[in-house]
């Protein structure tokens, strides 16, 4: 069991899915950095607010002994809006990856031409009519 083990572990496929998602999640970290320190910033602009902190309050809370808001029922829409950004950069640098990877793969070649000359079913006519003449 510890051998076959070992052989589906060291399969070419299963190494290279594991280095990708290993890259993948690193990536996904450089990506929340750039996303936090220079988009999020930037579009904060606009709203004049931190864009990640960006939210509808559909109920106010109070403030308790400790100065913290207890009881705000808000929805976070510039957190939800900041994980999508995130995403949208990971997809499409993949899709470039995944595109350039296709591109460097050998292309297949085509199928060989069928030969030149009368078919099957021409061949087999003329023997047809070979054979009804008397």
């Amino acid at each position: 069991m510890l051998k076959e083990f070992k052989e589906f572990a060291m399969k070419g496929n299963l190494v290279d899915i594991a280095v990708g998602f290993v890259l993948g999640a690193a990536f996904k970290e450089v990506v929340t950095a750039f996303t936090g320190g220079i988009v999020s910033p930037l579009i904060g602009l606009l709203f004049k607010a931190d864009f990640k902190d960006l939210k509808y309050v559909m109920e106010e809370g109070t403030l308790n002994d400790a100065g913290e808001m207890v009881g705000e029922v808000a929805i976070l829409y510039g957190e939800f809006l900041t994980y999508v950004i995130d995403f949208i950069i990971v997809a499409f640098v993949m899709f470039m990856v995944v595109k350039a990877v296709n591109r460097m793969k050998k292309k297949e070649e085509p199928a060989p031409e069928a030969p030149k000359g009368p078919s099957e079913i021409d061949l087999l006519k003329e023997i047809r009519d070979e054979l009804k003449k008397p």
